[in-house]
């Protein structure tokens, strides 16, 4: 299972980003392999409108199972999200990467209704 989250830095530890359009890095764990992939995307800080969009069609390219995230997406960009058929929890804004890992696996996180 592959496992997304939104985070503000690249490690376990590092802080989650609140924001799922405009996070700076897109954390991608896969529970199989114990491996974690660092997706770049800072470049949507630079997006005048549309960053969710376009996160999302970065996100739909990975095609995670799950997503772990503060906030939901905007309106455009839980369309994109719906049709890759993805889950998406919401309410890891204040915490660390292992600890929305944690919070996830402890059913302690909202499922984001598309």
């Amino acid at each position: 299972m592959n496992i997304l989250f939104t985070a503000k830095g690249k490690e376990w530890d590092s802080p989650m980003d609140p924001r799922f359009g405009r996070a700076m890095y897109l954390l991608v764990y896969n529970t199989v392999s114990d491996k974690m992939d660092v997706i770049d995307n800072s470049a949507v800080d630079e997006e005048a409108h549309g960053a969710g969009t376009k996160t999302s069609s970065v996100v739909a390219g990975i095609a995670p199972d799950i997503i772990i995230t503060g906030n939901g997406p905007g309106g455009n960009a839980a369309s994109v999200l719906a049709a890759t058929g993805v889950k998406l929890y919401t309410g890891a804004g204040e915490m660390k990467v292992e600890e929305a890992y944690n919070a996830w696996k402890n059913n302690l996180l909202e499922e984001f209704k598309f």
